[in-house]
């Protein structure tokens, strides 16, 4: 029985990257619970989180940023939405548009035309820990992986301290 949806591991096997799926205990998924219990580093940790237009719910796109840095949304995420407002999307949106539980919310495996920001200093890490798509569930992939994903997008200042 796999840890993480079976969709996600077809995503992952289908990949030419280097990949581990690790069981998380469901009340340690959060970043810095995980972290701190299992011993990763903030800078390798990684989160995904939906952004969207505060006054057109159908824009928006999943961003992705080391948990040691914040997302820029009233910054360059709102410019690149091209919105006046942008916002974290509800749990109950982030839920209905990725299929996937809080805490474990992961671009690998995402319906087709979900556009993926990654922050440009992602793609300098030997590796990333994602979610697995649920809360029992963590992925340690090769940032590599975003350069065959046509929805993702490589962006600079995608994020700050």
């Amino acid at each position: 029985m796999s840890l993480t949806l079976p969709h996600i591991e077809t995503a992952l096997a289908s990949a030419n990257v280097a990949y581990e799926i690790w069981p998380c205990d469901e009340t340690l998924a959060d970043t810095a619970n995980f972290c701190a219990h299992y011993n990763v580093s903030v800078d390798n940790s990684v989160n995904a989180i939906l952004v969207q237009d505060k006054y057109n719910a159908e824009n928006y796109a999943l961003c992705l940023v080391t948990a040691a840095d914040r997302l820029d949304v009233n910054g360059t995420v709102r410019k690149k939405l091209g919105a006046k407002k942008a916002s974290f999307a509800s749990s109950e949106m982030t839920t209905d548009v990725t299929a996937m539980e809080i805490g474990g919310v992961t671009p690998v495996g995402l319906p087709q035309g979900i556009r993926i920001w990654i922050d440009a200093k992602i793609m300098a890490l030997d590796y990333i820990i994602l979610g697995g798509g649920n809360r029992t569930s963590k992925l340690k992939l090769d940032p590599a992986y975003f350069t065959d994903i046509a929805e993702a997008e490589i962006i600079e200042n995608l994020s700050r301290q």
